[in-house]
């Protein structure tokens, strides 16, 4: 088996490094780096913004949740769906708007310096994301180290290593278009696999009715989706999708599809794949509590049921694809956050702050050895093998969603939101996560986004209020939005 897996695994990988080598050569400026010159068609921005959003998450963390707490871990899923749902529908087409016309925004921080016509909003703005992302691409990198762990037998420090040169390869050698065209391939090959293995699960078990049946003697309350819940308990998991509003390496999605009226188009797709790979990562980890205890599997880490099941019931052949289509879900995250990360340090910090005139062939070399130096720090952070895909994933969600989540939306719907109130909003967002995070008991045990997304949202109608907006913020404000009203679905 481990030598079919070895063969899949180097040309899934091989496939995915021609496409880097592909762009390379294609890459002319830093907008083609950062943004793909705004040029992508609404399918590869819908599964490449599922895919970058899913993450390992989807292929270890769910699964893991839904086989040690049986249907009430679906609460997560629940907030998540709908929360990406009201992103593809209120932010998704206007912030594509915005972002062309205010100068040719191509970053998250360039947006918000540009909206609100201040330059410190773009360093704020840079120093929070590189923070959060920090964070969320070790996440990534746990999750591939343990990928190659339980597949080829490798100590978690090589696999590690091995993992981090892999992802660092494809988004240094051809920047946005490469990190979205395989994301689109990684996306299908997500989906696939989720229809896949929790199909051969029950059909091992002798079908739905069966599996439900053994998971039911097994213990009743994997059928309940109350079970082991409470009111602050179900509230942090739907709070999930509050984050949607935040995440840069989402809303760069949003930002680089080739027309605004293609939004509606992407956001039908983006939503059926979403639907349909949650409901296949659910069952996987639903229907392997039946098989586990069926067969007397010895699973030390619940966030391995997905590897486990792949490799105990599919032909090696088989396992090996779809063991790298977890691979494709940690690729297709990080390498967004190292060139989002990348952008931001490059674009908003090396470009705007250090050097203004700098070149376009240098700005893209500065752009790739940004990618190495995140890559490098998020590699140290990683190196605590207790680290879990769920917790570090769950604490960089938090922090963009609560810094950007509020700002982002006010952005686009409020006219009198000033700089002032803006940079308040996100530093109180994102402070909040930070100490709330640290602190136990009672109100405390609720996710740290849902506090640090309503405090950063009073706190920017705060001090809009006693600072307000300049008219020519306003007026600029109202020039863009009279435009994108002429802009049809």
């Amino acid at each position: 088996m481990s030598s079919a897996i070895l063969i899949s695994f180097a040309i899934y990988i091989l496939g995915m490094l021609a496409i880097g080598f592909y762009f390379y050569y294609r890459t002319k400026n830093i907008s083609d780096y950062v943004l793909g010159g705004r040029g992508l068609n609404p399918v590869v921005a819908a599964l490449s913004a599922g895919a970058s959003d899913m993450s390992g998450w989807l292929l270890l963390g769910l699964p893991g949740l839904m086989f040690t707490t049986g249907i009430s871990g679906s609460w997560i899923a629940i907030g998540l769906t709908i929360g990406a749902f009201l992103n593809w529908h209120f932010i998704a087409r206007p912030l594509r708007v915005f972002t062309e016309k205010l100068d040719d925004s191509i970053t998250i921080p360039g947006f918000l310096a540009n909206r609100f016509k201040d330059g410190n909003l773009r360093i704020v703005s840079a120093i929070v994301i590189l923070v959060f992302y920090t964070l969320y691409a070790s996440s990534g990198l746990v999750g591939g180290a343990k990928l190659f762990e339980a597949t080829f037998n490798l100590n978690y420090q090589t696999a590690l290593i091995l993992g981090t040169v892999v992802i660092v390869g494809y988004t240094f050698l051809g920047g946005y278009n490469a990190v979205s065209w395989t994301d689109f391939f990684q996306g299908t090959l997500m989906m696939l696999a989720l229809l896949v293995v929790p199909i051969v699960v029950i059909t091992d078990i002798g079908g739905v009715s069966n599996t439900i049946s053994a998971i039911r003697e097994i213990n009743m309350d994997y059928l309940n989706i109350w079970t082991g819940t409470s009111i602050i308990g179900i509230l942090s998991l739907l709070a999930w999708g509050l984050g949607y509003f935040g995440q840069p390496h989402i809303l760069v999605r949003f930002m680089s599809i080739n027309k605004p009226e293609n939004v509606k188009p992407a956001k039908f797709v983006g939503m059926s794949w979403m639907i349909i790979s949650i409901v296949g990562s659910l069952m996987v980890g639903f229907f392997g509590i039946a098989y586990v205890s069926a067969h007397n599997v010895d699973l030390l880490d619940a966030e391995k049921i997905f590897i486990k099941l792949s490799e105990l019931l599919l032909n090696p052949w088989i396992a090996g694809f779809v063991l790298a289509a977890i691979l494709a879900a940690i690729m297709s995250t990080i390498d967004s956050q190292l060139l989002v990360s990348s952008a931001c340090l490059t674009r908003d910090i090396y470009e705007k702050v250090i050097k203004q005139n700098a070149r376009d062939k240098e700005l893209v070399w500065i752009g790739r050895a940004t990618v190495i130096a995140i890559a490098l720090l998020a590699y140290f952070i990683s190196t605590n093998q207790d680290s879990t895909v769920l917790s570090l994933v769950a604490y960089a969600w938090a922090g963009f969603g609560a810094a950007f989540g509020p700002l982002i939306i006010l952005a686009l719907y409020n006219k009198n939101i000033s700089s002032i109130g803006a940079i308040a909003g996100m530093v109180t967002g994102a402070v909040t996560v930070l100490i709330w995070k640290q602190l136990d008991g009672g109100i405390f045990e609720l996710y740290e986004l849902l506090p640090g997304f309503v405090f950063a949202l009073i706190a920017i109608l705060l001090f809009s209020r006693i600072f307000p907006a300049r008219k020519e913020i306003v007026d600029n404000y109202n020039k863009i939005k009279d435009k994108s009203k002429k802009v049809k679905d």
